[in-house]
């Protein structure tokens, strides 16, 4: 399991941060009409709880608005993962359903409203990801944003650079089809969900519809 680092700055506006870790070795596929029809009931769920303008008032994503604020970053502009799916339900616009990866981070994060980092294990560099403030001009590629303005932003790195937002995670270390081990960051900067049944919901998620071994699970 990677180590995690977080930078005082974040510590310092969102002391009750948790984040909960998912590592383990998948086989990734087209998404199973059995996980599909689980997310359709996930989605019913929000539509029939949040009317649009309340989506934001959700716990976890009004504490990830509320740290983009304090660090000098437009919520409204550069939405949360988690609030920019819930809205797209909430709207009748429905989610893409693309792979067995994708679509059991996008499940757990409608259900939790956490921000969700899903990363390919294998593509980041070195053992510790440190989670700091984005820093301006700092170069990252949103996956089907292209350049990503991250400055003020919570963004994980490693050894290279960064790798994932509540926004959006980098290309560089996006799923694929191919993708063989996952490291899943489970962002709770205000509670909404307990972080353990997150974390133990994702892992048997990943069992049932990913094949998944060698689970690893940590909070930090």
């Amino acid at each position: 399991m990677l180590n995690v680092k977080i930078d005082e700055r974040i510590r310092a506006v969102c002391p009750e941060i948790k984040i909960g870790m998912v590592r383990a070795t998948v086989v990734n596929s087209e998404t199973c009409d059995e996980l599909w029809t689980e997310i359709e009931r996930t989605a019913e769920e929000v539509v029939n709880t949040y009317e649009l303008l309340a989506i934001n008032a959700r716990p976890a994503i009004a504490g990830t608005r509320r740290l983009y604020k304090a660090l000098g970053k437009d919520p409204g502009r550069y939405r949360v993962a988690s609030e920019q799916l819930c809205r797209r339900l909430v709207r009748g616009l429905g989610i893409y359903r693309l792979t067995t990866l994708i679509d059991v981070v996008n499940l757990v994060s409608i259900k939790s409203g956490y921000a969700i980092s899903g990363l390919d294990a294998d593509k980041i560099v070195g053992d510790t990801l440190t989670l700091g403030v984005g820093m301006r001009g700092e170069e990252y590629h949103g996956i089907g944003r292209g350049l990503l303005n991250i400055e003020g932003m919570p963004v994980y790195r490693d050894e290279v650079g960064g790798i994932a937002t509540p926004t959006s995670d980098e290309e560089r270390t996006k799923f694929t089809i191919d993708t063989v081990k996952v490291q899943i960051n489970i962002n709770a900067f205000a509670p909404e969900m307990d972080i353990k049944e997150a974390v133990e919901w994702m892992a048997q998620l990943l069992e049932k519809y990913a094949q998944a071994t060698n689970i690893e699970t940590k909070i930090v």
